[in-house]
């Protein structure tokens, strides 16, 4: 029997700005994905954002927006330039075309480099730190996982991606969960975050549908399943867990 391979990407069809029917000729030259050995160059570019939810813990919420918003603000310039100035898409061209995906390409629309700043500064402008510290963790990690382990071993699929990368996903978020700061000693964030993390599976499969950039739709929906949980637990038992949403909420 014959099992096709399904090739795992973090790559979506994201939300740009100017979107229309690319060229036949030029859609068929272009190759549907980039090669393994670039995708891993990608991913290790990719963890260099970890230093994100690094630093933005050990400084203040309205010191890490000053950071975030000018460089949210010139990597979109930057992004939109390169379809339209022709210095900007040269330099660009010679330092990412290669790891550039192919919808990335597509005029008007932006690169997931970009979508990792202005998910960073919507989730720092959003939701409490640690659970910003913590989806964030999970995007660069396990994003980069489940491309990896996708490409290399997805036989079956799931949603717009393979089973085999999402169950990547899964189990290194719960790695990261285990990691990442606490707002206090009670065994029940680890199950808020072990939840959160396959809703955060779930939107990186289905990203292609939602016409979401996975950097984009997997932190959002980490970070929102995590802080209704939180909630949800300080309505159902305020007893026990009241001063725990509150701490969640004081940290900044």
């Amino acid at each position: 029997m014959h099992i096709e391979t399904i090739e795992q990407t973090s790559g979506s069809v994201a939300v740009g700005f100017v979107t229309g029917p690319e060229q036949p000729a030029a859609a068929e030259k272009r190759p549907q994905q980039i090669s393994f050995s670039n995708e891993l160059v990608r991913k290790t570019i990719h963890m260099g954002s970890l230093s994100i939810p690094i630093i933005y813990y050990y400084i203040h919420k309205a010191i890490a927006l000053e950071i975030l918003l000018p460089l949210t603000i010139f990597s979109v310039v930057i992004d939109v330039g390169r379809h339209y100035v022709p210095a900007i898409q040269s330099a660009v061209s010679k330092a990412f075309d290669k790891i550039l995906r192919p919808h990335e390409r597509h005029p008007g629309l932006l690169s997931g480099a970009t979508y990792v700043f202005i998910s960073a500064l919507f989730c720092v402008a959003v939701f409490p730190k640690l659970i910003t510290v913590t989806a964030f963790s999970i995007l660069i990690v396990s994003d980069s996982s489940s491309a990896i382990f996708g490409r290399a071993f997805g036989k079956h699929k799931f949603f717009d991606k393979s089973l085999e990368g999402t169950i990547a996903f899964v189990l290194t978020a719960w790695v990261v969960i285990l990691l990442t700061p606490k707002a206090g000693p009670v065994g029940i964030e680890y199950a808020i975050g072990a939840i959160a993390a396959i809703v955060g599976g779930i939107a990186e499969a289905a990203s292609v549908s939602l016409h979401l950039d996975d950097n984009f739709s997997i932190p959002v929906s980490i970070g929102g399943t995590m802080w209704a949980l939180y909630w949800l637990m300080s309505m159902l038992d305020p007893a026990a867990y009241g001063n725990l949403y509150r701490t969640l909420l004081s940290i900044s």
